[in-house]
């Protein structure tokens, strides 16, 4: 027996459980403290009742011989996609058929397992600093990357690869730095991706927070997109879904990957509970929207006050207004990681080191608005008294 011995080219640890093995090591050794989490991008909110309500009737649906449910379509319920069609796409004019969406359990495990499409000698292309998840899946499967810097000296805009790129990955809005890129600079990458033959994974996981309207919500917002990209969607952080667990996916009949991914689902996937298709319907109702409205706004409210607070003391921030993350670069000459280290032990306050999501994240860290507010303003105070 061989194993896959890329494996030994990963990091030891995955960048949130080395954090999480941090803050326990902390607390074990200061029990007395209260550490203050924003690090993390878990919802803290809970989810809207119409959205509970939901799965209530859906549980009692399956307690019943007459309404009971087993194996659902391995591609999610027709009324779940149409819905997901006729009001995340067609209102921005995008034309999509149900058998192009795929409902999953959430984009985490999509954008893995979208990797299992291509060859090993594909050439990957992914931002710099970037959710983890990409660069991972791609040394898994063996395959080389170019990492495309994103900083402030570029206005967090990368460049275009200069070697040729078959997989590019783009997470917008960005998930560390917050950033976006417009409908101009997004048309480039679609160009980019039509003239090479590429194919983009694009995760817009955090397209609900966007607040700017020359921001795009969906990459097929761009002329000839459905040609080269698959889009990935989650409703975990949209509408709190992170214990409930469920996504989609758009695979586009033009991509020449529908078939692939729809054989693939129907292979490894034996589909997504009927209880949580039943919550994510409930989503798109008048109340489930209002629900889920009350919650993107307290995160986006808290964004603001960490970002303004965090100015306020001088540090360099970037993010927070189409993202619920905010992008803060360390005192001079402190490294992540240092800079994590101090603001764990000397105010209890817990984030994330930006050179974990890549080496242009060096030399900042990132804090998570999915907090609880009170804890905010003590971590601000906290790192204010310093």
């Amino acid at each position: 027996m061989n194993t896959n011995s890329h494996y030994l080219n990963l990091k030891e640890q995955y960048l949130f459980k080395n954090i999480s093995d941090r803050a326990d090591a902390y607390m074990a050794a200061h029990p007395e403290q209260r550490l203050l989490r924003m690090g993390v991008g878990d919802v803290t909110r809970p989810l809207p009742l119409p959205v509970c309500d939901a799965m209530h009737r859906a549980v009692e649906e399956l307690a019943h011989m007459d309404t009971f449910r087993g194996y659902g379509p391995e591609e999610g319920y027709e009324w779940l996609r149409q819905t997901i069609i006729d009001n995340d796409y067609a209102p921005r004019g995008i034309d999509l058929t149900t058998d192009e969406v795929f409902i999953s359990e959430g984009a985490g495990s999509d954008l893995g397992n979208l990797s299992e499409l291509f060859s090993r000698d594909n050439h990957v292309a992914i931002l710099d600093p970037t959710y983890p998840a990409y660069t991972d899946a791609s040394i898994m499967a063996g395959r080389d990357i170019t990492y495309l810097p994103c900083h402030a000296e570029n206005g967090f805009v990368p460049e275009l690869p200069k070697r040729k790129a078959d997989i590019i990955y783009l997470c917008l809005p960005n998930n560390p730095t917050g950033t976006v890129l417009n409908h101009t600079q997004l048309k480039q990458w679609v160009d980019y991706a039509r003239q090479n033959h590429s194919i983009i994974i694009f995760d817009a996981a955090y397209e609900a927070f966007i607040s700017q309207p020359d921001i795009p919500h969906s990459i097929y917002e761009i002329e000839g997109a459905k040609e080269v990209a698959v889009e990935v969607k989650s409703f975990s952080k949209s509408a709190g879904f992170t214990a409930v667990r469920c996504g989609y996916t758009v695979v586009p009949k033009e991509t020449g990957l529908q078939a692939m991914w729809l054989r693939r689902q129907t292979t490894k996937y034996n589909g997504t509970s009927y209880i949580a298709q039943r919550a994510a319907m409930a989503t798109y109702t008048p109340e489930g929207r209002a629900g889920i409205r009350l919650n993107l706004d307290f995160y986006m409210t808290t964004a603001h006050l960490i970002k303004s607070g965090l100015q306020s003391m001088g540090y360099e921030v970037y993010g927070g207004v189409n993202a619920p993350y905010i992008w803060c670069r360390a005192p001079q000459g402190w490294d992540s990681w240092t800079f994590f280290d101090h603001l764990l032990n000397e105010c209890q306050v817990l984030c994330t080191p930006g050179v974990g999501f890549g080496a242009s994240g060096e030399g900042y860290v990132r804090f998570s608005a999915f907090s609880k507010r009170e804890d905010c303003e003590m971590a601000l105070q906290r790192i204010k008294n310093l």
